[in-house]
């Protein structure tokens, strides 16, 4: 399943609740989040997965109190 995450970097301020629910978010040199592979541009971080962690993800942005985390998945046309 592919699923794009985006963070809010402008919302984002380095509570990292959402380390605790998915791994893949990591302390970036700014103190803000990062995930491997990310995006950054215009204040957000972008992301693609394609796995079977998308509960996870979803889990994290649910554990993010400023709404700073947005999961989608994505459809292929």
């Amino acid at each position: 399943m592919s699923y794009e995450i985006t963070v809010d970097l402008t919302t984002c301020d380095g509570i990292f609740a959402c380390l605790v629910r998915d791994g893949r978010f990591e302390e970036a040199d700014d103190g803000l989040v990062t995930l491997p592979d990310g995006r950054r541009e215009d204040g957000e971080l972008r992301v693609t997965f394609d796995d079977d962690r998308l509960g996870e993800a979803r889990d994290a942005a649910a554990a993010c109190p400023l709404d700073a985390i947005d999961v989608r998945e994505v459809t292929e046309s």
